[in-house]
């Protein structure tokens, strides 16, 4: 799947040629098979077995990766980097297929393997470089490869990153793929990131006393607040496809219940890059993305050993602050944000291409180079823009305990702090900055734990205000107080800045939160309006007709009109 994905990135180079007609295969040489003919099928290209596509001459063929008997294809080979550069050291390949006879002395494995793709073991058949151009982003890369296996340094071709072209060009999009992830001025967006491998921030094992993943995953929740921090999850295609979206989603269960959304591999990474205050991550190649283009980044992982320590990505590893379990998480977070200057990891953004921006016209020269035809004066030679996601705010339908403090009455303004409880985790404890006069309970109708149902202080149901199942507000509002009994206030979430309440005594309310100074809604999860409104009914004051709302430092005005019942 990783390697597919970067063919994509270059499909449009080859638009609008009615010469060519594009084909896929794959050599079926590598374990992590599933999910690659769906993404083949969603190309839209004639998909040919291996063992036809063998027998098919071709004017050029474009790998992103080694593997299986790729010399048995007939073309003229380009392989890409279906990372950022090479960097990570694997096991010498077994094909199965072939055994490399170089004529000359391999790289000493008794004490670290060879960096994948750089190695005689994946370059050479036969002592000969087995692809007519061997794509580089960067003239280190060429260095390292010129020492590791000079004989295929002349099938060289610095023709840049267009995966990392599309993230540079969609760097302008920076506050829409935010307000995608619903994250609001103001908020925090944290990206964890993993790559796959045994050593990796997903990788450890959960049994080891070192293993970090399970205490980051439930720092999440109990560390960092709902609504001044919004986390998503960026896996390795491999962690997704090799283990199952399924199984995938059954382990990092507790931190979705908590709010956490994991991005799709093939979708949306690249744009939550972008959108990141900062990533807690490892060795991969997203991690170094991230600090190509300045985003704060946090070490979870890092396996020096497993990495050529000449590489830039091993560079980030001496660079870049590492995560520590002794520390509380969101002071490590905040430091590596506040503390971060633009400028740190500048010398590594430098080494990510020594062509930023120019790949599309690079890589289309060389691909129709090697075709030996002209390429289309008529057509630029473009990348696919970054598209916007859809919009996919938290949900977190973990029972929250809400933390509340009435700040002022005139104008009414409540400061509200949320934090999701899952598992037996114990309640966060509040905090100096804020001022705490009541806790209560608030939890979504749609959690697993229904139980908590009737106990919950508000119950919050999220659907469209015309939703036939459900709707209208007024009709689920009064029939949720009357199947939760001890429930001070429910609301039905209609809107992503508005909500309509019911309570025994208040009646039927709207909360709806003025606009930013753009015209835009509001982001905050209107849940924490109607609990604002719960802490100031419940202490014994009537009904406003507005109501100030703080989370963290950002400020919410919010109307309030009464319904008719």
């Amino acid at each position: 799947m990783t390697s597919a994905t970067r063919l994509l990135d270059v499909l449009p180079l080859f638009d609008g040629d009615m010469r060519l007609q594009l084909f896929a295969t794959c050599t079926g040489s590598s374990p992590f098979l599933a999910g690659v003919p769906e993404l083949l099928a969603r190309a839209g290209l004639p998909v040919l077995p291996w063992e036809q596509a063998k027998d098919t001459a071709f004017d050029l063929v474009v790998s992103a990766s080694y593997g299986g008997e790729l010399g048995s294809i007939q073309g003229k080979l380009a392989v890409l980097s279906h990372g950022v550069g090479y960097n990570k050291r694997l096991a010498t390949p077994d094909t199965g297929h072939r055994t490399p006879d170089t004529g000359h002395r391999t790289p000493d494995t008794r004490h670290q393997a060879p960096v994948f793709g750089m190695a005689p073991d994946w370059l050479l058949e036969g002592g000969r470089p087995l692809a007519s151009a061997t794509v580089l982003s960067h003239p280190e890369q060429l260095d390292r490869l010129r020492a590791a296996c000079p004989e295929a340094a002349p099938t060289a071709v610095l023709a840049g990153d267009p995966c990392y072209d599309r993230i540079l060009a969609a760097l302008p999009e920076r506050d829409r793929f935010r307000r995608a992830l619903g994250v609001a001025p103001g908020r925090r967006l944290i990206v964890v990131s993993s790559t796959w491998s045994s050593r990796s921030l997903f990788g450890g094992d959960a049994a080891e006393a070192d293993d970090l993943l399970p205490w980051l995953l439930s720092r999440l929740a109990a560390d960092l607040p709902a609504d001044e921090y919004r986390t998503v999850a960026v896996l390795h295609p491999n962690i997704w496809y090799g283990h199952g979206p399924g199984q995938v989603r059954a382990w990092l269960d507790h931190a979705r219940r908590a709010g956490l959304d994991a991005i799709h591999p093939l979708e949306g990474w690249r744009q939550a890059l972008i959108a990141a205050d900062c990533v807690l991550g490892d060795h991969s190649s997203v991690t170094y993305y991230a600090a190509s283009i300045g985003v704060p980044v946090l070490l979870g992982a890092f396996p020096q050993e497993n990495l050529d320590p000449l590489s830039p990505v091993a560079a980030l590893g001496r660079t870049a602050p590492h995560l520590s379990r002794g520390g509380g998480l969101r002071d490590q977070i905040e430091r590596a944000i506040t503390s971060h200057e633009p400028g740190r990891y500048k010398d590594l953004a430098e080494q990510t291409s020594s062509t930023p921006g120019e790949s599309a016209v690079l890589l289309r020269r060389l691909f129709y180079g090697l075709m030996d035809i002209a390429e289309p004066e008529e057509h630029p030679a473009l990348l696919d823009p970054l598209p916007l996601p859809p919009f996919q705010p938290a949900r977190p339908t973990a029972p929250i305990r809400v933390l509340t403090g009435v700040l002022g009455t005139d104008p009414p303004t409540i400061e509200v702090v949320r934090h999701t409880v899952t598992g037996d985790e114990p309640d966060p404890s509040p905090s100096p900055a804020y001022q705490v006069d009541s806790v209560h309970t608030a939890i979504d109708e749609e959690t697993r734990e229904t139980g908590r149902l009737r106990i919950a202080d508000v119950v919050v149901r999220h659907a469209d205000g015309d939703d036939p199942r459900l709707g209208p507000p007024a009709a689920w509002t009064s029939e949720a107080l009357t199947r939760y009994p001890y429930c001070g206030l429910v609301a039905y979430v209609d809107g992503p800045d508005r909500c309509v309440v019911r309570t025994h005594k208040a009646g039927l309310l709207r909360l709806s939160a003025a606009p930013g100074p753009d015209g835009r809604p509001d982001l905050c999860d209107p849940a924490v309006y109607a609990s604002a409104l719960h802490a100031w009914l419940a202490s014994g004051r009537p009904p406003a007709e507005a109501l100030t709302v703080r989370t963290g430092a950002t400020t919410h005005r919010v109307a309030v009109e009464r319904l008719a019942l």
